[in-house]
């Protein structure tokens, strides 16, 4: 089961994001997700001990002056750079995952979202130390803001 998810893994197809994990994360992952296939209690916990390269955004600057419109399009491009949409639904992003949650429908809170996007959970990686904080705060004030709209 290991070197099935490794070979999806290096060879991704959509909706699995490209480069997502890469080297000796790649096999962790790939590890992880054998032994924790179709079981929720499995006990395994993911640990990475090197981050990956950050995830490098723009930030987009307000030229009229306007409150949060900023923000919002960091939020969205982090989400399009982090490969979110590959695993996730949010109709704003024009994302149509399936392997997690559907955005729309779960409509997370703010803290909700940086939590998950920090530590992971789940089939889903911790994106701490692949995103800064600000990406991640970014990326959850987007998600919780159109999240169902």
């Amino acid at each position: 089961m290991a070197d099935v998810v490794r070979g999806q893994v290096a060879y991704p197809e959509a909706p699995m994001p490209a480069k997502l994990v890469q080297g000796s994360d790649a096999d962790d992952v790939s590890v992880y997700i054998a032994k924790c296939a179709g079981n929720a209690n499995c006990g395994v916990t993911a640990a990475n001990a090197t981050p990956a390269a950050p995830v490098t955004t723009t930030s987009a600057t307000s030229s009229g002056g306007g409150g949060g419109g900023s923000s919002t399009a960091e939020g969205k491009q982090v989400f399009a750079s982090a490969g979110c949409g590959g695993c996730h639904t949010l109709k704003d992003a024009g994302a149509t995952g399936n392997v997690g949650p559907n955005l729309d429908q779960l409509k997370p809170s703010e803290s909700r979202v940086a939590h998950q996007v920090e530590v992971g959970g789940g089939p889903m990686p911790a994106f701490k130390g692949q995103l800064s904080d600000a990406q991640i705060k970014a990326v959850a004030a987007y998600v919780s803001s159109v999240a169902g709209k």
